[in-house]
């Protein structure tokens, strides 16, 4: 029999081909508690994974196209007069849902940009002094175009470290790009069910929660993260909160392959989403020609694997 996290993915695939290792980490983003950043360039998927996801977790939805003149309000809302009861009344912004869509982040202001951070990292926002809480569950699912496109303007390392994972949808390959030509993306939406609802995401994330780690694995996490400072390779490497991040994203890979317990093998399926868009490359690495994939590749070959009995 299927598990809960199988037909979450089969029915994202109905309509996001060819992207299985895609549905699948932002699928244990999710039951990680955490967001997602996509970055690619407009018109491969985007946004269609994020509906597909919504429909297939029976999550309140909205989206925001981020544009220049977006204002925070638009996100956690405002006080409007009301002139009937002589009274101001809250306007709740388009954050209040359980998947937010901030479509196209970095090409809008920096201040807007930063009424998200409180939201991702507290689970509520604050309005005039009053704070109000986000629904339960809460995720964000950012799309940004590569910075030097048009229009964009690169995202501070505080706010893309509040991003559990950074993944990109690439383009498709030839039987893919065919399927998704023969098929009408509309009614092909259409056919994706509810397997889940915000009951079941929340008893899945207390589960990935529970699961069992072995202490060798919490040392292998550390070693990892420590080389991601060596100065040979990187100016800015993993921070705490980086570490978090590997260690609840390994729990929840290890949930999603029907597992009760963490391998070092889970570590390595995450390793780049987690780490890629936290580090940056010293000036050593960049005059030898070596990238952030290669650099993080090294870092694991340097590591030594733990055995778990």
């Amino acid at each position: 029999m299927a598990s809960t996290s199988d037909l979450i993915i089969n029915e994202v695939r109905k309509v996001i081909h060819g992207k299985d290792e895609v549905i699948k980490l932002t699928l244990c983003a999710i039951l990680a508690g955490g967001h997602v950043l996509l970055e690619d360039i407009p018109g491969v998927g985007k946004t269609t994974l994020a509906v597909s996801i919504s429909r297939a977790l029976s999550l309140a939805y909205r989206r925001v196209q981020f544009t220049p003149d977006v204002m925070p309000g638009d996100l956690i809302g405002f006080n409007m007069y009301d002139k009937a009861s002589g009274q101001f009344r809250f306007q709740p912004g388009s954050i209040y849902t359980n998947l937010f869509l901030a479509d196209e982040i970095n090409r809008t202001s920096p201040k807007t940009q930063s009424a998200l951070l409180e939201a991702m990292e507290e689970r509520h926002a604050t309005v005039e002094g009053v704070t109000r809480l986000m629904p339960e569950p809460f995720f964000v699912l950012a799309t940004e175009n590569p910075f030097g496109s048009s229009g964009t303007q690169k995202l501070p390392e505080s706010q893309l470290d509040r991003f559990m994972i950074c993944l990109s949808m690439g383009y498709p390959d030839f039987e893919n790009a065919v399927a998704i030509l023969k098929g009408d993306s509309a009614n092909d939406m259409n056919t994706v069910r509810a397997v889940a609802d915000t009951g079941m995401i929340l008893s899945m994330q207390a589960e990935v929660k529970a699961l069992f780690v072995d202490d060798s694995i919490f040392e292998y996490i550390v070693k990892l993260t420590e080389m991601t400072r060596d100065p040979q390779y990187f100016a800015l490497g993993l921070s705490p909160r980086g570490s978090i991040a590997l260690l609840k994203m390994a729990k929840a890979h290890a949930y999603v392959q029907d597992r009760g317990y963490v391998l070092p093998e889970d570590i390595h399926d995450i390793w780049h989403a987690v780490a890629g868009h936290r580090v940056r490359l010293g000036g050593q690495a960049k005059a030898s020609g070596i990238s952030v994939t290669e650099a993080l590749n090294r870092v694991l070959g340097q590591v030594e694997i733990p055995k778990i009995n």
